[in-house]
């Protein structure tokens, strides 16, 4: 798949899920989708960036899915994004 073609995809597979009720989705799936994300738009994370009153639980949790991903090119985090979207 080409560069031009994986930006397709991806940005049809972000509209797609973006118009369902996250209620839908299991809370892994929820933080998978945003870990891809964030790795496909943003690359690697900055941990020590997080201003630690802004670390609740729930963010701590998102946070701990994008590490996790820490060194994944953006491409194979857009098509494990594109598949998990398919997937569903």
């Amino acid at each position: 798949m080409d560069q031009n073609t994986l930006d397709i995809e991806f940005k049809k597979a972000y509209e797609t899920i973006s118009k369902l009720s996250q209620d839908q989705f299991a809370p892994d799936i929820m933080l998978k989708l945003y870990a891809y994300y964030k790795q496909a738009t943003y690359g690697d994370n900055n941990p020590d960036y997080v201003e630690s009153d802004e670390l609740n639980l729930r963010n701590g949790f998102k946070l701990n899915a994008w590490v996790q991903l820490r060194g994944m090119s953006v491409e194979n985090a857009k098509k494990e994004y594109i598949k998990i979207v398919n997937s569903l």
